[in-house]
């Protein structure tokens, strides 16, 4: 088989073409594998809200969290994971409703609609929440950290 330099550059160029091709999509495809890991976090996070569990609310804050709530009152890791955990009301249920998440470089924007429902051990009255939630998660290492989250009435 003969090859000339005409196909030769023909067969270069779509080489080349195809691994450009490959290299533009690269980022896409990491932004969709840290979407779908922020997405498993938030998941993760609304599941040990609603199960009370310390360790697993700890684990997913980053050291640093600063966690706003709709009344205006701000906590910081310990005093979140404390009161979170407290057993002085327990959710009946959360939903976190049309979720947002956006990563820009180690950073996530996460919003949503919460929907939650919970009861007061002192007297059983049920109080239910309607919010949207900003949340801000960041990536430490391999993995993603709660660093923020904002509550607003609606």
């Amino acid at each position: 088989m003969t090859i000339n330099r005409r196909d030769l550059a023909l067969s270069t160029l779509a080489v080349s073409t195809l691994a450009a091709s490959a290299l533009a999509l690269t980022p896409a495809l990491a932004a969709s594998a840290d979407e779908e890991a922020v997405a498993k976090k938030v998941e993760a996070f609304r599941l040990a809200q609603i199960a009370a569990d310390p360790k697993a609310l700890g684990a997913l804050c980053a050291d640093d969290v600063s966690y706003s709530h709709s009344n205006g009152k701000v906590e910081d890791k310990a005093t979140f994971v404390a009161n979170a955990t407290d057993g002085k009301s327990k959710f009946l249920s959360i939903e976190y409703k049309d979720p947002t998440i956006k990563v820009v470089g180690p950073a996530a924007i996460v919003r949503f609609h919460w929907m939650g429902e919970q009861e007061m051990a002192a007297d059983g009255k049920k109080v239910s929440t309607n919010l949207h939630i900003l949340m801000n998660w960041q990536k430490q290492g391999d993995d993603w950290k709660l660093l923020s989250r904002a509550a607003t009435k609606l």
